[in-house]
């Protein structure tokens, strides 16, 4: 298993802070204003308890506690919207980037879900709690041990000294604890892929009785995330023991020059001599010394955590994207197009399409012509630019696919596997495109030969459809797809298995319609249809 490294994550997070507009200088003012607040709490703490006056003693009390306490409730307030900001462009960025994957994407649907919530939640800690601590423990331990040095230089000096192995150690074990989290968001992943791909095929797994291996496997999954999120919270309680450990150490060690020198009991000569007053004040300012280090140890687990989800975000928000440029949508051509391969190669696994030189001619019928299997719906793909091209290029009409500016004829699309909106099926042909009216619905639904369910659900109140078409056979859903690609005001039709589902009348019905299609359109067909292939301009046949 190979390293965890953080370098490329860290840097991600920190180019998407300051994208943000990463409120730094505020931040660094009321560390500031806190620490100042902390040492006149620690003086009017001392003069009180040395006899001088109260009311000068109660001021520094009551002024230092309301400046420590307001900056630390100003800098998580600021730290949080900053957070706000940056989570909201991430999940924009990382949503627009799923939503826009390509066929052959190695990533199950319920991974890209995780990564799009939890992922991107997971990098909230890293600017609400990590990075306002990380810059308080960088700034504030440097201002208290200044103050305490005006007092005892010595104290000063060794809780400097103890600052040194503390930095080794959560070193050490923030590697440690960033390699864990990288393999728990690994599991977690692989768990949610699991459960929700396993939700979608319930009705499969039921159908063949495969619960019980089903529920094995989740359970499994799930293990592995426990044990996962268990060995990430043990390298985060062993950082946090060797903080408190220095961090008493140093308190300790304090506390015991302190009270000698008041004794004179030091075994050395020492470079300074203390009175009370300043003794308790260096005393009193010590534990403050490493309560920005507590602060970021508690936090520093959110770090390792968000540099693990960065990793796994930065290709999907922070690389390429993953569809190519976006390009400005254009209005339909005035003419069909001519669609030409080019040395065309694609690759998925061991299945090679190509290479291909094929010219589909404007307004004419090419039909991709193929066993199951050879590739068929994968090539409608790459002419949509849903699918990475080993070699070749795709041109429609002057258009490149994918290329740089070049924006691709919009085109109407029908597959295999058609979704609905929850409505009637006149309400899904009107979905067509803003310009269609219900009359030119009706008659294309009824030119594909869907009068007869149109007539059905008029009798029966024009009964609602569900995502999936429930109601409607395997060769209305068909139908219905059909016809709403074809109402779609574009010039270039692809149409992927149009007559599956259908008899030989039916598919001698369909046929004709899409026949009739040409001349205005450039139609592109994946099929197993002889019939088809007849009735067609150019057939391209794929092994």
């Amino acid at each position: 298993m190979t390293a965890f490294d953080p370098a490329p994550g860290r840097a991600f997070l920190r180019g998407r802070g300051q994208a943000a507009d990463a409120p730094t200088a505020r931040l660094v003012g009321l560390t500031v204003a806190g620490a100042v607040g902390t040492a006149v709490f620690a003086l009017g703490l001392t003069a009180m308890l040395t006899g001088h006056s109260t009311l000068p003693a109660l001021i520094c009390l009551v002024g230092g506690q309301v400046l420590r306490a307001g900056s630390g409730w100003m800098s998580a307030r600021i730290a949080a919207r900053h957070a706000l900001r940056v989570k909201s462009q991430l999940r924009r960025d990382v949503l627009g980037a799923v939503l826009g994957r390509r066929r052959g994407d190695a990533a199950s649907v319920g991974e890209v879900t995780a990564t799009v919530v939890d992922e991107v939640d997971a990098v909230e800690g890293y600017y609400t709690r990590y990075l306002p601590a990380a810059l308080e423990a960088r700034i504030a331990p440097l201002l208290i041990a200044a103050a305490v040095a005006m007092a005892s230089p010595v104290s000063a000096g060794i809780l400097l000294a103890t600052l040194l192995p503390f930095a080794a150690i959560m070193a050490l074990a923030g590697g440690a604890a960033g390699a864990e989290a990288s393999r728990q968001f690994d599991a977690l992943a692989r768990l949610s892929g699991h459960f929700v791909d396993r939700v979608r095929a319930l009705p499969v797994v039921l159908a063949f009785q495969a619960e019980a291996a089903e529920t094995a496997r989740v359970a499994q999954a799930a293990e592995e995330v426990s044990r996962r999120t268990l060995g990430v919270l043990r390298i985060a309680f062993v950082s946090t023991a060797a903080l408190e450990f220095f961090a008493a150490l140093a308190v300790a060690l304090v506390a015991v020059y302190c009270g000698f020198a008041l004794l004179g009991l030091l075994p050395f000569r020492a470079p300074e001599t203390l009175d009370f007053r300043h003794a308790f004040f260096a005393l009193a300012l010590a534990p403050d010394f490493y309560a920005p280090m507590r602060r970021l140890a508690g936090a520093y687990h959110e770090r390792q955590l968000a540099e693990a989800a960065a990793e796994r975000l930065r290709s999907l928000a922070g690389g390429a994207p993953s569809v190519g440029p976006v390009a400005t949508p254009q209005p339909p051509a005035p003419t069909a197009p001519e669609v030409r391969l080019r040395n065309l190669r694609l690759r998925f696994g061991d299945l090679v399409i190509g290479p291909l030189e094929v010219v589909a001619p404007a307004g004419g019928l090419t039909v991709i012509l193929g066993p199951t299997g050879s590739g068929k719906s994968s090539l409608l793909a790459a002419i949509l630019g849903e699918t990475p091209l080993e070699t070749g290029s795709v041109e429609i009409g002057s258009s490149r696919v994918g290329g740089p500016g070049g924006a691709a004829e919009p085109a109407a699309w029908a597959g295999q596997t058609p979704a609905f909106i929850p409505g009637s099926i006149l309400d899904n042909l009107l979905m067509a495109g803003p310009g269609v009216t219900r009359e030119a619905a009706l008659a294309m639904a009824i030119s594909f030969g869907l009068g007869p369910a149109l007539s059905r659900r008029s009798e029966a109140g024009d009964t609602v459809l569900d995502e999936r078409g429930s109601g409607l056979s395997g060769g209305e859903r068909r139908r219905l797809a059909l016809a709403r690609a074809c109402l779609k005001p574009a010039r270039l039709l692809l149409l992927d298995e149009p007559t599956a589902d259908l008899d030989v009348d039916a598919e001698a019905g369909i046929i004709a319609s899409i026949t009739a299609l040409r001349g205005g359109r450039t139609v592109i067909v994946a099929t197993h249809s002889e019939a088809m292939a007849a009735a067609a301009d150019v057939v391209v046949r794929l092994t």
